[in-house]
């Protein structure tokens, strides 16, 4: 009876030893999967399957294409999921299923498009007038008085919208409001003129851009200001010739995009990372990537011969890309790049290690990539996803 025991006793030790072998050989080899093919196997990949699981697609990845009102050359932005389509003449928000969910006119002559903190503002450049949109709904406008100009709108991820304004009797004005579009700051210069500003991600500071002179040349210059705590900023920091055309600002720190050169600095003012172009020239460039800059440059403004380069906030090269075909459209979010050619729209990871690649793209002209690594690729007169396989 002891010996039949021991005999089931060894059996039954066996079978656990090798049940927990093969537990940790598939753990080990599901290791290394990960690690092998972690540009495929990915949350992103999930949450593509699970959010668009309904979605008619075909064997390529792309749904059915729908038609939208306006054309390729208008402005476009991932909007909480949809697709908003910003003209001259109206603003509009489709589903990815091609549901037409809102139409809001107004004509603008210089139509913006500016997003932040999961809201796009469309604001007319030179004009007075500027609308935010959230989540298929317009939650908040504005119609300036005679006389007065917009320069620029930044809504930022902590929440608040800042707005730059000419008016007379000074050289720039900057109205800061907050998440309930409450003007919570207003604040106006008249030595600089003011070009451009935003809050930092943590929510304390107002960053605005100015333009003067130092010892008779161009200067441009960021000056930080206390969020609601007076009139004199905390930090002043030279950027010296570079024209900076944009402002933003994430967890990262706030980013400063200009002709010669990009700088990053932290949230109380400080210089955290900066690359300069040196004898290359910016030919296009996205900022709305995750902790990262995505830069088109080129030896010559013309032509197609360029170089993708991505930075991060130390001013480091994450990777860099030859390009040698005309390209159409770049757009970075999360930790993806798209650039679409005229044959071809290629998925980059923010290493510019390449993700995906679509090689027909039923002559889209523009491409707006989204977090999730999915991209809305947009015609002259149709948009439709793309769910990379």
């Amino acid at each position: 009876m002891t010996s039949a025991n021991n005999t089931t006793e060894k059996k039954t030790n066996i079978a656990v030893r090798l049940l927990a072998f093969l537990l940790t050989l598939a753990l080990v080899l599901g290791a290394v999967a990960a690690v092998a093919y972690r540009d495929k196997l990915n949350l992103d990949a999930l949450k593509r399957w699970y959010r668009y699981r309904s979605l008619a697609k075909s064997d390529s990845g792309q749904a059915e294409q729908f038609f939208y009102e306006g054309h390729a050359d208008d402005l476009f932005a991932d909007l909480d999921g949809d697709l908003l389509v910003c003209t001259p003449s109206a603003v509009r928000i489709y589903s990815t299923g091609g549901v037409a969910y809102l139409e809001d006119t107004g004509k603008m002559e210089h139509p913006v498009l500016a997003s932040g903190g999961g809201v796009s503002a469309a604001y007319d450049v030179g004009g007075r007038e500027l609308r935010v949109f959230d989540r298929r709904s317009k939650v908040f406008s504005l119609s300036l008085e005679e006389g007065k100009r917009i320069l620029s709108a930044v809504p930022g991820e902590s929440g608040f919208l800042t707005v730059i304004t000419k008016e007379s009797g000074c050289k720039g004005v900057a109205t800061v409001y907050d998440a309930s579009y409450r003007a919570i700051l207003s604040l106006r210069l008249s030595s600089r003129f003011l070009m451009d500003g935003a809050v930092t991600a943590d929510g304390k500071s107002l960053a605005v851009l100015t333009a003067g002179q130092a010892d008779g040349t161009f200067e441009s210059s960021l000056l930080f200001y206390p969020l609601g705590e007076g009139q004199e900023p905390h930090a002043v920091c030279s950027l010296g010739s570079n024209v900076v055309f944009r402002l933003d600002a994430d967890q990262a720190g706030l980013w400063a995009l200009g002709d010669a050169g990009l700088s990053v600095f932290s949230h109380t003012g400080a210089l955290t990372g900066q690359y300069d172009y040196y004898d290359r020239h910016l030919k296009n460039a996205s900022l709305d990537g995750g902790g990262f800059a995505a830069l088109m440059l080129g030896k010559y403004r013309a032509g197609s011969a360029s170089e993708l380069v991505t930075v991060d906030a130390e001013g480091q090269v994450l990777g860099s890309l030859a390009l040698s075909e005309q390209v159409f459209s770049l757009s970075a979010s999360g930790r993806y790049v798209a650039v679409l050619t005229a044959g071809r729209l290629d998925i980059y990871t923010k290493d510019l290690a390449l993700y995906h690649t679509l090689e027909d793209t039923r002559g889209a002209r523009s491409a707006v990539m989204r977090s999730d690594g999915s991209v809305i690729l947009i015609g002259g007169e149709t948009a439709r996803l793309y769910l990379p396989l």
